[in-house]
């Protein structure tokens, strides 16, 4: 049985948003106590207070989560109809890329306006097409 390309890259995808937690949770524990602050799992910090880039890592891993389940459900429908062609292949790898670039550059502060909006973008763009690839099968 052949393992479609798309359906690994969505493994990968789904390992990388299960991971991207990591990095918060490191901030947050890493943090600098405060006196008479609230120990940060009895009630999350505020993200404000926190360093600028324990907020980004947040900000990444629920951005993640925006666009890998639209994404998955896309593959998993384009799977489901027998829809997968060099199109969709080429989309799944750029996808994974794309949301890998994402995190790193979100994380690092690398990715500033107008970087990361356009990366995003991308993202949602590589959702169309996976969407296109549904219809474009006929069934």
């Amino acid at each position: 049985m052949d393992f479609p390309t798309e359906l690994g890259i969505l493994t990968c995808l789904a390992i990388l948003a299960a991971s991207l937690w990591i990095p918060y949770i490191v901030g947050v524990t890493s943090e600098p106590k405060v006196e008479g602050a609230e120990d940060p799992f009895d009630r999350p910090g505020d993200l404000r207070m926190m360093r600028p880039w324990v907020h980004r890592a947040h900000r990444a891993h629920l951005n993640m989560l925006e666009q890998l389940v639209p994404f998955a459900i896309l593959v998993l429908v384009v799977d489901r109809v027998d829809g997968f062609t060099g199109l969709t292949y080429w989309t799944a790898i750029a996808f994974f890329w794309i949301r890998a670039a994402h995190a790193i550059g979100m994380i690092s502060g690398r990715a500033r306006y107008p970087l990361r909006p356009i990366i995003f973008n991308l993202g949602w763009v590589c959702c169309l097409i996976m969407g296109y690839a549904v219809f474009a099968t006929g069934s």
